[in-house]
């Protein structure tokens, strides 16, 4: 489906190794600062490392950053546009699209977009259209992923997973036909994350008459705080915490002179019954099915991503070697396209199948439900085409069109049928079928009176879709989808049926015609013929 607008971004890059905290706030405000630079941006929120939620389990090399842009998109940038076939020179508000990626104006000078200008070193990740809050949200739920292709490495070592994602990600951007359709490949790093280890001596610990508790209690307190009391403003509550100024407790070499009272009543430091470990470690570790994993985030250009995968997935087998233990799994939003192609590859024929089974038990002929079939794939050729001229991909928005317009047809074109039907009957029982030329008639009579129904249908239901073919908004780019194969299908549709349609019929019944009648036919158009000679001698 494409994507819901929103009004807002949601912009989530990583990081090629954690950085610090005086780093992480500098490369936070550089990003803040480069999207409040747009005029198309009311403002920016950026976020790093992880909340006090167990729900939330960012590392320090993700950033979040929400955008909320202009919802008057008359205050947006102009880009001058011809309308009416390059009758007259107007205007109309810049796309998200060029708002992420930029345009060009008609003297061929670029202007750049949000991603020309987050070009920073160390951070990957680039600003899609379909970066919204609650869709990254609700696809991250849903997959783990937020971007529409994500590769699991999995295996048993967290130093064998960094390595092997770094080699996928040159893998990837390697392939020059690959790397033309990738806009950006990032990964989480398994290791490179810096931790302080403070392991107390139990013996020394001993010799004090120290406990472990009590040490863990002080340096919880130092270190973390502990809330004292608090603090009631009106309706807003407030803790307040005593611990160490950060000048105090901002390295191990400081924060190793932090004392404990021991049971004789006399103070020890730190460092003479702990020792303080620096070490390199993971940032976050992720786990899947009992086997430890490392994840890159993959946006391809829009497009096929099934294709994409299908692509990458066999460069990867190729060229990547595996050790023994480890595996390469592949996810993302993507998975909901082959979900949803392995839905409509039964929802579709089943619809077919229904309809045929109905054409069949009204007509009870094989004959006439064929040529009502026909007719449908008619009016698919119709909405392939509409959907083909206005540039929009294969998606569920557009089958659930395909799939009303085959249904709104089949009953146009089986009243069609039943009107052709009535008039022949009717010429029937009159004595009006002798000939080729009393059918030809009856055929004609059938479908002129189907004129003025089959064009106030068509007429009505277009005019009814074009305000959903012009919407903006939250939902538009949806609705286009749903309201285009419908368009496309009735216009061709109306051909078929009004001029293919009857035409096919007679040749139909022309068949069904005795051979006398036939005979008597040709006899009549030589009489026909030799009077009109006579006359013009």
């Amino acid at each position: 489906m494409p994507p819901l607008e929103e009004g807002d971004f949601l912009y989530m890059p990583n990081t090629d190794r954690p950085p610090g905290i005086t780093n992480a706030q500098a490369m936070l405000q550089i990003t803040d600062a480069i999207f409040a630079s747009f005029p198309e941006v009311v403002s920016v929120k950026g976020k790093i490392g992880r909340a006090d939620t167990a729900t939330d389990p960012a590392p320090m090399t993700m950033i979040e950053t929400t955008i909320q842009l202009q919802r008057d998109r008359s205050q947006w940038r102009q880009v001058p546009e011809r309308r009416f076939f390059g009758l007259w020179q107007g205007s109309r508000p810049i796309t998200l699209e060029e708002l992420t990626d930029g345009y060009e104006l008609p003297g061929g000078m670029r202007v750049p977009g949000i991603n020309d200008a987050l070009v920073i070193p160390g951070l990957y990740g680039s600003l899609t259209r379909g970066a919204m809050p609650i869709r990254t949200r609700i696809d991250m739920l849903a997959t783990g992923f937020r971007t529409p292709v994500g590769i699991k490495l999995m295996g048993e070592d967290l130093s064998v997973l960094d390595q092997l994602a770094g080699q996928v990600r040159t893998i990837l951007q390697g392939d020059p036909e690959l790397a033309a359709r990738t806009r950006d490949i990032s990964l989480e790093p398994a290791t490179g994350g810096r931790y302080v280890d403070i392991r107390p001596d139990r013996e020394a610990l001993a010799r004090h008459g120290l406990s472990m508790a009590e040490v863990q209690e002080v340096i919880s307190t130092a270190l973390g705080g502990r809330t004292l009391t608090m603090s009631v403003e009106g309706r807003s509550r407030y803790s307040v915490s005593l611990r160490f100024p950060r000048e105090l407790r901002d390295s191990p070499r400081k924060f190793s002179t932090i004392l404990l009272r021991t049971a004789q009543g006399g103070q020890i430091p730190l460092a003479q019954i702990a020792e303080i470990v620096e070490r390199d470690g993971p940032p976050m570790i992720r786990s899947e099915n009992a086997r430890l994993s490392s994840w890159l985030y993959v946006t391809p250009d829009p497009g096929d991503v099934v294709g994409y995968v299908n692509q990458a997935r066999a460069l990867i087998d190729a060229e990547l070697d595996l050790p023994t233990g480890y595996s390469v799994v592949w996810a993302g939003t993507y998975e909901q396209v082959v979900e949803a192609n392995q839905r409509l590859a039964v929802a579709v024929p089943l619809t077919l199948l229904v309809i045929v089974v109905i054409l069949l038990l009204h007509l009870r002929s094989l004959l006439k439900t064929a040529l009502i079939f026909g007719a449908l794939s008619f009016s698919v050729l119709g909405a392939v085409w509409m959907v083909f001229f206005l540039g929009y991909d294969i998606s569920v928005a557009v089958w659930v069109g395909v799939i009303a317009l085959l249904g709104l047809d089949a009953e146009t074109s089986l009243v069609m049928m039943h009107y052709q039907d009535e008039a022949i009957e009717r010429a029937r029982k009159e004595g009006r079928l002798a000939t080729d030329a009393d059918l030809r008639h009856a055929v004609y009579l059938g479908a002129v009176q189907r004129i003025r129904p089959k064009m106030m249908t068509v007429i009505t239901t277009i005019v009814g879709l074009l305000p959903l073919m012009f919407a903006d908004g939250a939902g538009a780019d949806t609705m286009r989808r749903l309201a285009a194969p419908m368009i496309g299908g009735l216009i061709t549709s109306t051909v078929m049926e009004l001029i293919l349609l009857p035409a096919a019929y007679y040749l139909i019944q022309r068949r069904l015609l005795p051979p006398s009648a036939a005979a008597a036919d040709g006899d009549w158009r030589s009489k026909e013929g030799a009077g009109s000679a006579q006359g013009a001698s």
